[in-house]
């Protein structure tokens, strides 16, 4: 997190945030000689920097004196977005006791939500999602919580969200899905899960590949056989005319899509 401080007063309350101390957050506060909302010159206030670092209680002093919850620094970030990313889940709830909203957006369209979904901490989605937060939110680029949790192998999150009705075919902009993301990260449990809650496994990419010639290209021996296991097709080419044999070296790959390359011709 970048703070650009602005004067001594604002050095000091911004390093009280920061560290945790509440004593000197107090005494600053309550000498009259500076906000609870001071800024620097991105719009970053100490009720963020708390949020950020976890401090319960220098957050709660902020709140009690004053501080303006909702506020969103230049990049559009707020105190619940660090507090969500940085996954401090008794400082989320505490911040929504006291009215934190979970519908600002940062500048490429990311929320709380997207960002405790991607970093993974699962405790803070299931606090967000029962507090409003839309599961079906997306950055700019059309990338959902699913689709980060798909990309980062956060399991347990990406249960979570299905079960608030998050859509797993749900693909961003460029056609990628989470499936084929998962696959050729690797993600072998989240391809598992995704497949078992109706994932389409031979959906193409804007540049015609399958899950399949995701997981071959990831390298993943177990990610390919779950998605054969799921009859993915292994005849299907890409736009290059390549099938998912074509894109590895890998012995034990090729152990097994040869067999099912003959199957599919048979």
């Amino acid at each position: 997190m970048s703070v650009k401080k602005e004067t001594p007063l604002a050095n000091a309350v911004f390093w009280a945030a920061r560290k945790g101390n509440l004593a000197l957050l107090q005494l600053l506060l309550n000498s009259g000689r500076v906000d609870a909302d001071c800024r620097d010159s991105y719009g970053t206030t100490a009720l963020m920097v708390a949020s950020y670092s976890g401090h319960y209680e220098c957050v709660k002093e902020l709140i009690m004196q004053g501080a303006d919850i909702n506020y969103q620094r230049e990049t559009g970030s707020t105190a619940l977005f660090f507090a969500s990313q940085q996954g401090h889940r008794d400082v989320v709830k505490l911040l929504f006791e006291f009215g934190a909203s979970t519908e600002f957006q940062t500048k490429d369209g990311g929320t709380a939500l997207t960002a405790a979904a991607q970093y993974g901490h699962s405790k803070v989605v299931d606090t967000l999602l029962r507090n409003g937060a839309n599961v079906h939110d997306q950055l700019h680029d059309g990338a959902t919580p699913l689709f980060l949790a798909a990309q980062e192998g956060h399991v347990t999150v990406i249960r979570q969200l299905l079960a608030s009705g998050a859509k797993v075919n749900q693909a961003r902009e460029d056609g990628t899905a989470p499936l084929w993301m998962a696959a050729q990260m690797g993600h072998s449990e989240v391809v598992k899960v995704l497949l078992l809650r109706g994932a389409d496994r031979d959906a193409d990419r804007q540049n015609g590949s399958t899950a399949l010639h995701a997981g071959v290209m990831g390298g993943n021996l177990q990610t390919v056989l779950l998605l054969l296991g799921a009859n993915a097709d292994p005849t299907l080419p890409n736009k290059h005319n390549e099938l998912p044999a074509d894109l590895t070296k890998s012995q034990r790959i090729l152990k097994v899509l040869r067999p099912s390359i003959l199957n599919g011709d048979s």
